[in-house]
């Protein structure tokens, strides 16, 4: 019984004529054969890059979470 292929479905985003036409320049020599595929690698890095900096981000730094403990035991809130 052969494996059941993971099958990727595409839709259709409409891009401005003069944005394809640059985006064509970018291609020149990368190795990409359509606009496409261009542009769906450079929304993989994108949304890579986007969801990295959201895993990377703390509520407060260190520093800040100190300031704020310290408040909080001013306040008499914590020992």
């Amino acid at each position: 019984m052969p494996k059941e292929e993971h099958k990727v479905e595409y839709t259709t985003v409409s891009i401005p004529k003069p944005l394809v036409e640059k985006i064509k320049e970018r291609m020149k020599g990368t190795g990409f054969s359509s606009v496409s595929s261009y542009v769906t690698y450079v929304l993989r890095q994108v949304i890579s890059s986007i969801e990295e900096e959201e895993r990377s981000k703390q509520a407060f730094t260190k520093e800040e979470e100190e300031k704020v403990k310290q408040r909080l035991r001013d306040l008499g809130y914590i020992d």
